[in-house]
């Protein structure tokens, strides 16, 4: 999956920064993560239903999926 930007697509729009940066594995979505104050990648979860995001942060590889609450 490639990402759509690189950095948080909402708070590359706002101005605002993030923490760790989550790919939906569904559709490309680059969102921040629950560390972030904006959540987006969480917030994206819920409005598509798309269940599983990966860390996309340097070394990281892990997948967690919304649905089961379990990492992959």
């Amino acid at each position: 999956m490639t990402p759509h930007s690189n950095g948080c697509e909402e708070c590359l729009k706002t101005g605002d920064s993030w923490v760790h940066l989550r790919l939906c594995r569904t559709c490309g979505h680059v969102g921040c993560c629950d560390s972030s104050k904006n959540k987006h990648a969480t917030k994206h979860f819920h409005a598509t239903e798309h269940p599983v995001v990966q860390s996309i942060e340097p070394g990281e590889g892990w997948l967690w999926c919304y649905v089961d609450e379990v990492v992959a």
